[in-house]
């Protein structure tokens, strides 16, 4: 009997020793699986809650036996060893409100220390081949891409989404007052500043040279420093300097600071579109960008109600003696850097673009700004007590770069110098990977798009008002008053006298007192003993004429409107200096404001529409049929022979160009993947105002000459570039690379 119990006291105590070294090896594989977990955040820093079963299965295979075992063999035990990479999972391994914290990063089963990072090799994966790096970072984004489209479900689209819309609408609607501002600006600045024919239309080059670089420098920064910093700094230098522009006196500085102003606001367009597309779902994309692209309607529609408002009031300014002039046109160049300050102002309380921080490796960043995003929407939706249930996000494999070392300087302007090289070439790499498979093809075919397109939209913009000017202009001329061989004895001019032609008069012992000669031609005339006093002459001269004992007091007339003329014993007073300017009764310019705005209110149907069928009949055929349509409206220009024919014109092919506009920034926006999105569209932007300025010079040079060459060269670069764009890929139902 005693034996019996011996025996079964001691099988017991053998249970209870082998129960205890399964716990201890169980314990064991437990806390290598965690560290091995560990390792594979550090190296892939992959937080997924969307893995499948039987990715789950192979990532977590030891994990889940060693935990398996465990509570087989040591399930009530309270010694049992157990690890979590984060803290506040529940059961099914779901992140609470709040509680999220972030794992320090291994390298190699170490802590990797700080300052200390291999030079020229991939984060843990040092025997790998370069080619097997990149195919498993292209699998990581792809994945990534995936599971972001799921993440921005689950944020949903509401309140931020509408917040974030409005700011860089604001943005938007800068770059849209800044091309209208030089057409407005270009015929009194010029004219306030005393700009000689050689020097006329820099003006308009200048702007969209600096804007061509801009969107080319921005654009590919801001896939190294982020969506908003960029964008913020680039509106920054473009409110910067068109505020300055309005104080400067001499055409030179002015047109450095448009330069410069344009250089600020050409990365509006890339950054603006790169960054509301990576915080919007598929099923909205299209819809939304498109709506976004109104907004450069709303600042074509300011510019043109801000000049007819302002420029035409020539009493709107004021004057420091003769060397400072602030006139109307200036006044006008304040108000319109005010939307790029509001963006300014805006953008400061908008988050950078989650997207961005997790193709940079920043997923504690991109967690909380998505988790910020979920929140608002939700609370905006009256369902506060939604949890963000998002713990895991896929980050590609990132690649350490060489560091170039250097020598510390303690000169600041070296230590600047240093980091624009090294920004340079950065944007310098990532624009070569545009041209790297599989985007090389549609980079081409996209850089074609966009220039047939802005060559002629802007040719065409241009050719349109010069053409109806030049229409205006011969009805002007047809209705000049011609006077022969008149003689006017001791009378006096107090009025203004307008587009007439005096040939071969004689004015004896006349008086010219506070009037005004407009476009008042005067040949072979004499003039003797007349008297002027406080007389300006806009659009007039005198050629051949001969002044014999008469006097001038506070007038404009001087060497540049005395051609081939004589002034004998005659004597200058307080001439004026400059150039004088005059809206008064100016119908002109009131005339060409209204008709811009017309233009500019005429795309408002045109992106109603595209918005409204982006999505539903696909961006390469909105994009092809808009081009192609635009190209064969301008044959239509054939039948332009008066005014409101050309301003029909002009209506109806803005309206018809428009969805080509919207449909090709959606395009170009979807792409390109998010590390090279901002520098392939601020290439793309940079093809168009390079168009922009060839179709200025091209279109403008044959204004008044032929309609033919112009009608032929924009319809047939247009009809090809629609026809290019139908080759894209359509990227309709594709998420967001």
């Amino acid at each position: 009997m005693n034996e019996t119990h011996n025996n079964r006291t001691s099988l017991v105590k053998g249970a209870k020793d082998i129960a205890k070294e399964a716990k201890r090896q169980a314990g064991k594989n437990l806390n290598k699986a965690v560290d091995r977990a560990s390792d594979e955040y550090s190296t892939h820093r992959s937080y997924n809650r969307f893995q499948n079963d039987e990715d789950e299965k192979n990532d977590y295979n030891s994990y889940g036996q060693a935990d398996k075992q465990y509570g087989e063999n040591a399930a009530n035990d309270e010694d049992g060893a157990s690890s979590d990479a984060t803290e506040g999972h529940d059961d099914e391994d779901e992140i609470y409100e709040g509680e999220y914290q972030g794992v320090p990063a291994y390298q190699n089963g170490k802590a990797q220390q700080d300052g200390q990072m291999p030079l020229g090799q991939p984060r843990g994966d040092g025997s790998k081949s370069c080619k097997e790096l990149e195919d498993e970072r292209q699998a990581d984004e792809e994945e990534l891409a995936q599971q972001y489209e799921l993440i921005m479900q689950e944020c949903g689209h509401g309140r931020f989404q509408w917040q974030l819309f409005f700011v860089l609408g604001l943005a938007l609607m800068s770059d849209g007052v800044e091309v209208f501002v030089v057409g407005f600006v270009l015929p009194s600045a010029e004219t306030d500043m005393c700009v000689p024919n050689s020097g006329a239309g820099w003006l308009g080059s200048i702007v969209y040279l600096g804007m061509m670089f801009g969107a080319f420098f921005w654009g590919g920064l801001s896939d190294k420093l982020g969506r908003k910093q960029c964008l913020l700094i680039s509106l920054s230098t473009n409110g910067f300097f068109a505020f300055l522009s309005s104080f400067v006196q001499g055409y030179s500085t002015f047109l450095f600071c448009r330069m410069l102003s344009g250089f600020g606001i050409g990365g509006a367009v890339p950054i603006v579109f790169s960054y509301f597309a990576e915080v919007l779902a598929r099923e909205k994309r299209g819809e939304h960008l498109s709506w976004l692209c109104m907004f450069w309607m709303i600042g074509g529609i300011y510019a043109s109600a801000m000049a007819w408002a302002i420029i035409p009031h020539y009493g709107w300014s004021f004057s420091m003696g003769s060397a400072y002039q602030f006139h109307s046109w200036r006044v006008f160049v304040v108000v319109c850097a005010l939307p790029c300050v509001s963006a300014v102002v805006a953008l400061t309380f908008m988050p950078e673009s989650p997207r961005f921080f997790l193709q940079r490796g920043k997923h504690d960043e991109a967690w909380m700004v998505l988790k910020h995003i979920h929140d608002i929407n939700m609370r905006a939706r009256g369902e506060p007590e939604r949890v963000f249930t998002v713990n895991r996000i896929k980050i590609p494999k990132l690649f350490d770069e060489l560091v170039e070392m250097q020598s510390e300087s303690t000169n600041p302007v070296l230590k600047a110098l240093s980091k624009v090289k090294a920004e340079i070439r950065g944007i310098c790499s990532t624009f070569k990977k545009c041209f790297d498979y599989p985007v090389k093809d549609n980079t081409v075919k996209l850089a074609v798009v966009w220039f047939t397109l802005s060559f002629g939209f802007y040719g065409l913009s241009v050719w349109f008002p010069d053409v109806i000017k030049h229409l205006q202009a011969d009805d002007y001329a047809s209705r000049v008053k011609i006077h022969t061989n008149e003689r006017i004895e001791d009378f006096t001019f107090n009025f203004t006298l307008e587009n007439q032609i005096h040939r071969n008069g004689v004015f004896l012992n006349d008086r010219f007192i506070s009037m005004k000669f407009k476009a008042v031609s005067f040949f072979n005339s004499s003039f003797l003993n007349c008297y002027f006093e406080d007389v300006s002459s806009v659009g007039s001269s005198f050629k051949n004429c001969t002044f014999i004992d008469s006097f001038f007091y506070n007038t404009d007339i001087d060497d540049t409107k005395l051609t081939n003329s004589k002034v004998i014993n005659s004597s200058f007073h307080h001439n004026k200096t400059g150039c004088q300017m005059t809206f008064d009764d100016d119908y002109s310019a009131y005339w060409v404001y209204f008709v811009n705005f017309l233009g500019t209110l005429a795309v408002l149907p045109g992106n109603i529409v595209s918005a409204l069928l982006m999505d539903k009949i696909g961006r390469l055929s909105m994009l092809g049929g808009s081009m192609v349509l635009s190209g064969i409206s301008c044959f239509f220009l054939w039948f332009g022979t008066s005014e409101s024919m050309m301003i029909f014109m002009l209506c109806l092919y803005n309206g018809l160009s428009i969805s080509a506009w919207n449909s090709l920034d959606v395009v170009t926006t979807e792409l390109y993947p998010t590390d090279r999105r901002g520098t392939g569209f601020g290439f793309c932007n940079a093809m168009c105002k390079l168009a922009a300025v060839l179709g200025n010079l091209i279109f403008g040079s044959l204004v008044g000459i032929t309609k033919a060459i112009p009608i032929l060269l924009a319809s047939s670069v247009l009809v090809c570039g629609g026809l290019v764009g139908l080759r894209l890929p359509d990227t309709r139902a594709n998420v967001l690379m």
